[in-house]
């Protein structure tokens, strides 16, 4: 139950207060973010982590001009694949094989399966795609931070385009599709900190089929 009462205790923070989260808390929230699942095993994201306070600078601007951004500990941007290729699912799957002990050799149907499912599919669902992927990975990092009170701002609120000239993400062949500010609440300035939390009844969200 420590979980939900973490869930419970979490909050979209709107003002921080500027300390910074230790690094062994820090490491267990990027750990949580790496371990998450994702299709096929890819992890076709890259999850930068910022705490460069010119880069934050930039940042905050293009991102609605949210005081989080530039008042946090460190500044997560999850950013996913712009697209797949046959390339990159062969290389990722060579290092599970080299991980598992196993020949190199041993998935190539299914690679070729799963190149041959996509690839028809186009570049816009292939990033789709891989941003649902690296939602998963940042739906952890919150609950992790959660788990060792750490506050964190979920942040949709963003010009994606801006974002990535900001990180250099497109030579790189991503696009960034979330942002996460960690850090502490500055509870004497923050509206939503009293606020009484407000969640769907199980009974309206959840839809049991027997």
């Amino acid at each position: 139950m420590a979980l939900l009462d973490s869930l419970e205790w979490r909050y979209a923070t709107k003002k921080m207060n500027g300390e910074v989260v230790p690094q062994d808390k820090l490491d267990y929230i990027l750990e949580a973010a790496r371990l998450a699942p994702s299709s096929s095993g890819l992890q076709p994201y890259k999850v930068f982590v910022i705490s460069n306070k010119e880069i934050l600078e930039q940042i905050r601007p293009v991102a609605w001009n949210q005081s989080v951004i530039t008042e946090c500990s460190h500044l997560l941007v999850f950013a996913a694949w712009d697209g797949y290729s046959l390339e990159k699912i062969e290389t990722v799957f060579n290092e599970m094989m080299e991980v598992r002990g196993l020949p190199l050799n041993t998935m190539d149907a299914y690679k070729s399966t799963l190149w041959g499912m996509y690839e028809p599919l186009g570049q816009e669902w292939h990033a789709t795609h891989a941003a649902k992927q690296a939602y998963i990975s940042f739906g952890l990092a919150i609950a992790a931070a959660a788990e060792v009170g750490v506050d964190a701002t979920p942040i949709e609120g963003f010009t994606p385009p801006e974002v990535d000239k900001i990180l250099g993400l497109a030579e790189q062949g991503l696009k960034s599709v979330v942002l996460l500010p960690l850090g502490y609440r500055d509870a004497a300035n923050d509206w939503n900190v009293n606020l009484k939390k407000y969640r769907k009844a199980k009974e309206e969200l959840i839809v049991e089929i027997k």
